[in-house]
């Protein structure tokens, strides 16, 4: 099993000494990944239903919240470590340009070395596709072209690409991602639609605020899936982030439930004011969490 944290470039982890305390201590105590969210806008007034809450009650992050760009927040990252994998979680690519997101995402791996790990999903608050004027609707449909167009550029000399949303003919993106032109794609979200576009295109799946038993009927689906994609498990990564009263004793169980990665969300419990708390906070994981999963793997 491998440990993730959630998130850097979020909060008090967009301030950048934290953000560095925050990377280079997670990189010590030996958590997997470094994981960060995106949105562009929030608003006040919000009508969109948050999908990963508890209850029906429970708002999304607030709309004052400091939220990084992901490629910024992950390139630092990259620049302060050598080894710690560098995740979105997720990035909304239907937001973007594909030719415009294929070069950010292929920068990012170049000058980490071909650390990152491209999760991304389709977006779920309707007032920021209409504030950024993206229809909202088939944005299913936008993000499998975007990752078909990415893939690409990322791997071909000179690409071409005629689809509903994006054509290019003769294009030339350079540098190529440094592993054989590949970036592992996460899809994220916990829909049907969701899980389908997982198994279909997808190098792995990511869910958010699930229990053990949650998460186990959502990897039996995506075996189901990926069967009837003709696809291997083994070649298929799940990420996962429990739910926030899960402790280290959930490891197993969630282990059993073919989950590889839990990703760590205690930045929406601690404030991480400080370096020294920052640090303080990342190395407590390390000792309840890191060690405990190294010792199952």
């Amino acid at each position: 099993m491998k440990i993730g944290f959630f998130a850097i470039g979020l909060a008090n982890l967009a301030r950048p000494e934290l953000l560095a305390a925050a990377a280079q201590t997670a990189e010590r105590v030996g958590i997997d990944t470094l994981w960060t969210g995106e949105h562009i806008v929030f608003f006040d007034d919000i009508k969109s239903q948050y999908p990963y809450a508890r209850t029906s009650t429970e708002p999304p992050v607030p709309g004052d919240i400091a939220i990084l760009n992901p490629f910024v927040a992950l390139s630092y990252a990259a620049a302060l470590t050598t080894r710690i994998r560098l995740a979105t979680g997720v990035c909304l690519i239907p937001e973007y340009n594909p030719l415009l997101l294929a070069k950010l995402a292929a920068s990012l791996d170049v000058v980490s070395n071909g650390r990152f790990v491209f999760g991304v999903g389709v977006g779920w608050l309707k007032e920021e596709f209409q504030a950024l004027g993206i229809p909202w609707e088939r944005r299913g449909a936008r993000a499998r072209e975007t990752v078909a167009a990415m893939r690409e550029l990322w791997e071909q000399p000179r690409s071409n690409f005629d689809g509903e949303f994006v054509s290019f003919s003769g294009a030339r993106s350079y540098p190529k991602p440094p592993r054989d032109g590949k970036i592992p794609i996460i899809v994220g979200g916990q829909s049907d639609a969701a899980l389908t576009r997982a198994a279909a295109w997808g190098d792995g799946w990511c869910g958010f605020n699930l229990t053990p038993e949650e998460a186990g009927v959502m990897v039996e689906r995506l075996d189901s899936l990926l069967i009837k994609h003709g696809r291997r498990r083994d070649a298929f990564e799940i990420f996962v982030a429990p739910i926030r009263s899960a402790g280290p004793e959930t490891i197993a169980a969630y282990r059993d439930a073919g989950v590889d990665e839990l990703y760590l969300t205690p930045i929406f419990d601690q404030p991480f004011s400080t370096i020294e708390e920052t640090t303080r906070v990342i190395e407590d994981i390390g000792r309840a969490w890191v060690d405990v999963a190294k010792r199952g793997r």
